[in-house]
């Protein structure tokens, strides 16, 4: 199954809600979702649900710590995040979310009128990478075991920067 991401807003209060095999892909329309959610001047609160995936990359999880990150620092505030899957949240707390998210494994009673985010046609590869290095950059800098699991990867990507490379980036899949 392919992954998806739904969203749904109403006065400051947001949930994002990801579906299926949840890659970089999609990071293109997380992102601009995240760009108006953080410039919503009435912004509440962020929920993420984690629920229904049944794979996400390190890139997906480089964008859910931003998005924490970013919500503390502007907001002084704390996602939730709902993981009722163990696998998943063993994963989540190996990589320290538990420090930037309230981290829940109950299932939602209720949710939001969800849409899906569109995804982008076509990113551009240079676009794309930034996002990716980005992403990785914000999981390193959560705590020692992070950088340590990413610093190769991000050697890796960085060095192509550096040499212009024009293949595909690829991102560590969990």
């Amino acid at each position: 199954m392919s992954g998806k991401i739904l969203a749904a807003a109403y006065d400051g209060v947001y949930e994002l809600k990801f579906i299926g095999d949840v890659r970089l892909h999609i990071s293109g329309a997380i992102d601009g979702f995240l760009e108006r959610m953080f410039s919503d001047a009435e912004f509440k609160s962020v929920l993420v649900d984690l629920s229904e995936i049944d794979a996400i990359d390190s890139t997906s999880l480089g964008l859910l710590a931003k998005l924490s990150i970013e919500a503390g620092r502007r907001f002084d505030y704390v996602p939730t995040l709902v993981s009722t899957r163990p696998d998943v949240t063993r994963i989540l707390l190996t990589m320290g979310f538990e420090d930037v998210f309230h981290i829940i494994d109950s299932p939602l009673s209720e949710t939001a009128q969800l849409t899906e985010l569109p995804r982008l046609a076509h990113t551009r590869e240079d676009v794309l990478r930034s996002q990716i290095i980005d992403a990785h950059r914000t999981l390193m800098s959560m705590n020692a075991r992070n950088e340590d699991t990413f610093k190769d990867l991000m050697a890796v990507l960085e060095e192509d920067v550096e040499a212009g490379s024009n293949s595909p980036p690829q991102a560590a899949s969990l």
